[in-house]
């Protein structure tokens, strides 16, 4: 299975330490991920991935990694403990399936339904413990964007709270107020500009367990 070693952020490592992650050498661990805090750019700006020969997919920055997944992390003082789900946004979400599919990435389902967000359709792929999110783009931002040709781009995370209501108290105004996610039984909340990251990051309540 090809799963997440890192993802790189544009970030410094100071704004993501005032938000409560525990930074050490420019990174921390959510679940078994490493996160990097580059410093140079905005947003997400790349990953590497273990079982995948490197290169882009699909425009979004790849490159190949070998490390086993880090020790797990721990609860962090804002009680964010792992990645749900990262997002890439595709003008030509069929072509952007199947160049993830060629490259080994397990594809789980297509969402046919449009998104609150006006999404007309979404693909999810399962990355060991972490979820990509592929999402097509609306019509009109197809046409604003200049067509379908362009490459595929990263969104932003979506990360688990233990605790989402004490995670947002914790935050105070740096985070939007807490609403039910799409996932059914789940709540999301998202950072605001005040919070100090180019990531576009969401809050999460854990999933529900199976029955």
């Amino acid at each position: 299975m090809v799963t997440i070693d890192e993802l790189v952020v544009g970030d410094e490592p100071l704004a993501w330490a005032a938000l409560g992650f525990p930074v050490k050498d420019g990174g921390c661990v959510l679940g078994d991920v490493r996160i990097r805090m580059a410093g140079a750019g905005k947003g997400l700006t790349g990953w590497s991935l273990r079982g995948h020969a490197g290169g882009d997919l699909d425009g979004l920055p790849t490159e190949r990694s070998e490390r086993p997944a880090p020790e797990a992390g721990r609860f962090f003082a804002n009680l964010v403990y792992a990645i749900d789900h990262v997002v890439a946004i595709s003008p030509d979400l069929d072509r952007t399936i199947a160049a993830l599919e060629g490259a080994g990435l397990d594809l789980r389902r297509v969402r046919e339904e449009p998104t609150p967000a006006g999404a007309p359709r979404q693909a999810f792929f399962r990355l060991g413990a972490v979820i990509l999110e592929v999402v097509q783009e609306p019509p009109e931002a197809i046409k604003q964007g200049g067509g379908a040709d362009r490459p595929s781009v990263f969104g932003g995370l979506a990360l688990l709270s233990e605790d989402l209501d004490a995670t947002v108290e914790m935050l105070g105004k740096r985070v939007g107020e807490i609403r039910p996610a799409v996932q059914p039984g789940r709540r999301i909340a998202t950072l605001r500009r005040s919070a100090g990251l180019s990531v576009p990051v969401a809050l999460m309540s854990p999933p529900l367990p199976r029955t």
